[in-house]
């Protein structure tokens, strides 16, 4: 794979390679115009992919928060087109890597020193590449590690990248600027938190060390002493990445306890710690030859406030979720309605998000709970469908939930999407055990 010489790391290199991808996308379009005029019957797919692979292309290159959108972004499977969530996925582990230069000055200026000088072997070719950093395997005392290296400038383009991706943002869900401040706000400090190792690694080891106790779920040891705030040493882990796993298995057994174990993980961290490792896509996972569940990363953690977890899984009570009076409170709570709303507005969104916690809470409602269930990805492919082409949402003012919403819908949309691929059957209240 071609390697990175450099990253645009300023506003203005970086913004020039976005309208420089923009300009690829309005030719895309001149050239799907310009064919659908001879062929009515022409789709949108090669469209699709011509758009999804020259947006990728340009990310990939400036990495960072604009990567990290588009890793986001291809968890999303029911709300893109399929060219879209196939070119995105590749941001979650296999993206371009920084060349043998520029990863040893890279760690010349974050850790002091060069590799070779504090390993006793390292690998200057990555064996893995995302949106934040990239890893490179090494050896020392005897000892198999993994060494993550941050790319330059990630940090201080946050913000930047941030602001170039809001006017789009606030165009394609309807957000006032003003009242979604408190959502950029929440994405921005989960970013900057992203990008602060020292913190990935006192994480990783309280997340670890609280869930030790569940069975066939393993960690890696990390190494403060080769560790910085842009560095992480951590045990090499071997196994495969959960998305190979789930393309190759063909044991349902074997399947339903790889899924059980990420269930419980996530069940103990929301229930049991009120905190939960947010950002659940297959390239933080690998499957050992043991039949373990590997946990690798730990950089995006989201705290749960009582005063959201109360009100938000209450409503997993099919029961209460039904009581009209019951669940308006909860809304209030929960900040998707205010008092200022008009009778339509309550009416409109207590409805809509009578929908979504009807989906959400599905699973919760049974024993043994099949993530490949038909029904259930039909009623979400269908609500996902109906709600990003209702007009009369776009009439209404879009800022609706607290800003906690925006971690925890990924956290479950992305488990929802593991288990799927899995193939998974799981029991629904197993992880009560471990609390």
């Amino acid at each position: 794979m071609k390697t990175i010489d450099r990253i645009p790391t300023g506003k203005l290199g970086r913004t020039s390679k976005l309208v420089e991808t923009g300009v690829k996308i309005g030719g895309n379009y001149l050239k799907y115009y310009g064919k659908r005029a001879f062929n009515s019957e022409l789709t949108r797919d090669e469209l699709d992919n011509d758009n999804a692979s020259d947006i990728y292309d340009g990310l990939k290159s400036l990495k960072g928060s604009a990567l990290k959108v588009a890793q986001m972004l291809s968890m999303e499977k029911n709300l893109m087109p399929a060219a879209y969530v196939e070119k995105f996925s590749l941001a979650q582990f296999s993206v371009p890597p920084l060349s043998a230069p520029l990863v040893r000055r890279t760690f010349k200026k974050y850790n002091g020193d060069y590799p070779e000088n504090l390993y006793d072997t390292f690998a200057t070719q990555s064996v893995n590449a995302a949106s934040i950093g990239q890893v490179h395997k090494a050896t020392k005392d005897g000892k198999k590690l993994a060494v993550k290296i941050q790319y330059p400038g990630v940090a201080d383009s946050i913000s930047s990248d941030l602001a170039m991706v809001k006017p789009i943002a606030l165009k394609m869900f309807n957000l006032s600027s003003k009242d979604s401040e408190k959502y950029f706000q929440e994405v921005e400090g989960k970013l900057m938190e992203e990008t602060d190792y020292v913190l990935e690694v006192q994480q990783s080891k309280k997340i670890s060390q609280a869930s030790s106790h569940i069975p066939n779920l393993k960690f890696p040891e990390y190494y403060e002493d080769l560790s910085s705030e842009k560095i992480i040493t951590m045990d090499w882990m071997e196994g495969v990445h959960l998305s190979d796993f789930a393309k190759t298995n063909e044991d349902q057994n074997l399947a339903n306890k790889i899924g059980q174990t990420l269930w419980n993980f996530y069940m103990f961290q929301i229930h049991g710690l009120k905190e939960v490792h947010a950002d659940p896509h297959p390239g933080n996972f690998l499957v050992d030859e043991d039949e373990n569940l590997i946990a690798i990363d730990f950089g995006c953690i989201k705290k749960i406030p009582e005063d959201f977890y109360e009100p938000y899984f209450s409503l997993t009570d099919r029961n209460k979720l039904n009581d009209p009076e019951f669940f308006r409170e909860r809304l209030m709570e929960l900040e998707i309605l205010n008092e200022s709303d008009s009778k339509k507005e309550v009416e409109f969104f207590s409805e809509m998000f009578h929908e979504m916690f009807t989906m959400f809470s599905t699973p919760f409602q049974h024993d043994v709970f099949d993530f490949t269930d038909e029904k259930f990805w039909a009623h979400l492919n269908q609500l996902s469908e109906r709600y990003s082409k209702d007009p009369e949402l776009r009439k209404m003012n879009g800022n609706r939930g607290s800003r906690h919403f925006l971690y925890m819908s990924r956290t479950f949309f992305g488990l929802y999407n593991l288990l799927h691929d899995l193939k998974a059957k799981v029991s629904i209240d197993e992880f009560r055990v471990y609390l």
